[in-house]
């Protein structure tokens, strides 16, 4: 061990933190710039997670500390079970699971308002790489939806695995205006309805 140095050691600080992952999404896009440039990428952003069993306000209050509308519930082994959006917690959802089966607010989880990874569709990041913002945005507006997830495929895996997310409110930030998607489920009532057509 002689050749090697022992390094300086310091205090850490009170006040110290940590470094996370940080994608830095170009300001403004066209619709005709590479679809790409709107994709949240997990491998340069961290996935927001939340466990099936966690009470809907505790996910809700998840949601607005971290400032994403969208939380991917797993399992043990990191398996993706579903998803849950803020407006499946404040839609009609826990409404009616109040009136149908007296559920109080404060029981309800988050496996009971999610939506399960059987309901869930996903596009390739092959297709992806080949595609524009407008493609995209083509895409959520023709299924009705605010989220598109996006595979690749994981080699530390062996199956393809969720890669990144396209989000209508991310798109509309970089494109500098409103995406109206008709039909959009704002509600997890109507997206449950949409995905039943």
């Amino acid at each position: 061990m002689s050749q090697f140095r022992s390094l300086p050691l310091y205090p850490l600080p009170t006040s110290a933190s940590y470094f996370e992952p940080l994608q830095e999404l170009p300001a403004h896009v066209k619709e005709n710039s590479p679809a790409i440039l709107v994709l949240t990428d997990l491998r340069q952003q961290m996935a927001i997670t939340i466990e099936p069993g966690v009470s809907i306000d505790w996910a809700l209050k998840r949601m607005k500390t971290v400032g994403v509308r969208l939380l991917f519930v797993v399992g043990t082994e990191k398996e993706v079970l579903g998803i849950i959006t803020s407006s499946d917690i404040q839609g009609e959802k826990p409404v009616r699971l109040h009136t149908e089966l007296g559920l109080r607010r404060a029981e309800m989880v988050v496996r009971d308002i999610m939506t399960s990874r059987e309901e869930l569709e996903a596009l390739n990041i092959d297709d992806v790489l080949n595609a524009s913002v407008g493609d995209i945005i083509a895409t959520l507006c023709s299924v009705g939806r605010r989220h598109a997830l996006v595979l690749d495929d994981e080699p530390r895996y062996g199956q393809p695995a969720i890669r990144g997310i396209f989000s209508a409110s991310q798109i509309s930030k970089q494109i500098g205006r409103p995406i109206d998607i008709p039909g959009a489920a704002t509600t997890f009532a109507e997206l449950e309805v949409a995905l039943n057509r």
